[in-house]
């Protein structure tokens, strides 16, 4: 049952079964689904630094996470790290171990994902291009 609270005159409503989705954009080409996930009532946290969203995890346990693989060519991450997820996923398992972990992938970067998804669980991966209706179904199935 919703929540209610009065800020001056104003009446607000706080929904707490409304989910909630951290969206770690790091790149031009990760979709913006914003409109969709507001069609399916799911409030989302968009962060464009790891570090913010860390932060954020330490307040609040998101239902999803939707990050992009980016594979570390070449620098530490190659080495300590695989990629750019590592310590977003890392922060999850200590914060937030439900959330459900959503990742858009280049297809000249899925050879390494199984780098990562043996270490760290991976609810869904999707490879470019990721359609609306993909994530629409996958976010409806895991709502139900």
């Amino acid at each position: 049952m919703p929540d209610h609270a009065t800020i001056g005159s104003d009446l607000i409503v706080v929904d707490h079964t409304m989910k909630t989705l951290f969206s770690l954009i790091e790149s031009p080409v990760h979709p913006n689904f914003s409109a969709l996930y507001q069609q399916l009532g799911i409030h989302e946290e968009r962060f464009t630094s790891a570090r913010k969203l860390h932060k954020a995890l330490q307040q609040q346990k998101p239902d999803f996470l939707v990050g992009e693989f980016i594979y570390g060519y070449g620098n530490n991450y190659a080495g300590a790290n695989v990629c750019n997820l590592d310590v977003t996923l890392r922060a999850l398992q200590r914060f937030a171990p439900q959330t459900r972990v959503i990742m858009f992938v280049h297809p000249s970067e899925m050879p390494y994902v199984e780098k990562l998804t043996a270490l760290f669980s991976i609810t869904m991966i999707l490879t470019y291009p990721v359609s609306e209706q993909t994530m629409c179904n996958f976010l409806q199935t895991c709502s139900a």
